[in-house]
């Protein structure tokens, strides 16, 4: 069941997306989709699943015109997606979410039993061990992005659209993922395969179509021809810059951050370290670890149960973001950028300035327009974010500039101590090198930095320390000199080591 999109093009205010875009998916093969965020990868996957109705072109189904009207009726005709924004429903249970489209009845009533049975399955199909009946909520992001996967098996897609669904999963997550594909694809299904993530495209698909700027510059090309310099031309116009290194070391003196053997109610355990001032401290480990929530502990969203937290030598109680960012000027980049990092129906203006109202307002406590650029301008043409203007809404950027929009809020409140969570996630090669070589500069003018992420070049590439945690305990420290096999063997070794205690 071939799908063709041919020359589709697709606008929006102020913005146009898509400029006679081409794709073409045959049954019985993996087809990458790429290009940097904003090249129009989502408008495309929106168009095919009826989100969106093209402007021009045409869309074809096994030879036929495809006119959809919602994603229901690509549903029908055995159109699935995973899109990269989550579109679960938080308080339903994992099996509510996974058969929302055809839950099971029995006598007139949900057949409670054999929706669990179904759910199990498809579960198990992603190779997640998890209860069908908990809510949604109460999983971590990766364990969410499974759920989103197995939510479109459930479906018996004939044609299978996955918007990076390896952007918020382990590597052992991604190689079952990258097992089921395979099996999908030798049963004849048509899959479209969206990464940043050039390796794993490379390794896994079998042709591959590029998008710049909403044009299509390498359509359907053969995977077996192309090399990772080719590719990346094909993205951005030119070659690979390298990430500009660090030039500063972390100052000596009394510590900006240190944590004395808190423990806290989320699980954590007698967790100790320091951060000096131009430090950057990597946290890295499995999914379900406890980066994430000691990161919150650190912010007051999570109780501290034992142990203490020092800023510049004084001991804190912080109880609120809010207190965070006045008392103690320490911001917060969010992994879960969509609710937690920005704003999506409001303006950039309004996203980047948010955190100084209180410094811009004037005397009477009202805010203006204006204000808010002065805030923002500036550090929107510093972070490149690609947009016509600063009212554009934050919902219509893409991911690579919606985090560039959570990082300006941090730097227009003049925080000296930011914590990062999983920063580049999602987001493309370019802006990927772009926001490492900003924290490396706000480190090297003397910014302490906690990195938290699970890419391990991206960990072993920015962090002077790393601490590697397991079960919400820190079980080792490696003091990095960015030799990528040196720190990789020895972050590997500790998580085993822990794993399989002696």
């Amino acid at each position: 069941m071939p799908l063709i999109l041919d020359h589709v093009e697709k606008s929006f205010p102020g913005v146009r997306a898509l400029k006679g875009a081409s794709l073409s998916l045959v049954p019985g093969e993996v087809h990458a989709l790429m290009g940097e965020n904003g090249a129009g990868k989502s408008t495309l996957i929106k168009i095919i699943t009826g989100v969106y109705r093209p402007d021009e072109g045409t869309v074809a189904l096994d030879g036929k015109p495809l006119f959809l009207s919602s994603p229901r009726d690509a549903i029908a005709l055995g159109i699935s997606a995973v899109h990269q924004e989550r579109n679960l429903i938080p308080r339903f249970s994992v099996a509510d979410n996974i058969l929302l489209e055809g839950m099971p009845v029995k006598n007139g009533l949900i057949d409670v039993k054999t929706a669990y049975a179904e759910a199990r399955k498809h579960l198990k199909m992603v190779g997640l061990d998890v209860d069908p009946a908990i809510e949604v909520r109460r999983l971590s992001v990766a364990q969410m992005q499974m759920v989103e996967i197995a939510k479109a098996l459930s479906h018996e897609a004939k044609v299978l659209l996955l918007d990076e669904p390896t952007a918020s999963i382990t590597d052992a997550e991604s190689e079952t993922l990258f097992r089921l594909v395979r099996q999908l694809r030798d049963r004849g299904t048509a899959i479209l395969f969206v990464s940043h993530k050039l390796e794993e495209v490379l390794a896994l698909c079998d042709r591959i179509t590029v998008l710049r700027d909403g044009e299509t510059t390498l359509a359907g090309a053969p995977m077996a021809t192309m090399t990772r310099q080719r590719l990346i031309e094909a993205m951005i116009g030119r070659a690979e810059r390298p990430v500009i290194a660090r030039t500063g070391r972390p100052q000596a003196g009394t510590p900006k951050l240190e944590v004395r053997n808190v423990s806290t109610a989320a699980g954590h355990e007698r967790i100790s370290f320091k951060i000096q001032r131009g430090e950057i401290v990597g946290i890295y480990g499995l999914v379900g670890a406890g980066r994430t929530e000691f990161a919150r502990a650190l912010l007051g969203k999570e109780r501290l149960t034992a142990g203490e937290v020092l800023i510049d030598g004084k001991s804190v109680k912080i109880r609120s973001v809010e207190e965070a960012i006045k008392r103690f000027r320490l911001g917060y980049v969010s992994e879960d950028r969509k609710h937690e990092g920005v704003v999506l129906g409001h303006s950039i203006r309004t996203n980047v300035a948010m955190t100084v109202w209180d410094r811009i307002a004037g005397r009477l406590g009202f805010l203006t327009a204006r204000a808010e650029r002065q805030v923002a301008a500036p550090l929107a043409a510093r972070l490149e974010i690609r947009t016509p203007n600063l009212e554009q809404l934050v919902g219509n950027l893409s991911g690579g500039n919606q985090q560039k929009v959570s990082l300006a809020k941090w730097l227009a409140a003049d925080v000296d101590l930011l914590i990062v969570d999983e920063p580049t996630v999602g987001i493309d090669i370019k802006a990927k090198a772009y926001i490492h070589e900003l924290l490396n500069g706000l480190a090297d003018n003397g910014m302490s930095v906690l990195l938290i992420s699970s890419d391990m070049p991206e960990m072993i590439g920015l962090a002077d320390r790393i601490l590697i945690m397991h079960d919400f305990k820190i079980v080792h420290e490696h003091l990095n000199d960015r030799r990528y096999d040196v720190a990789s063997v020895a972050i590997i070794a500790a998580i085993h080591a822990a794993e399989s205690p002696a």
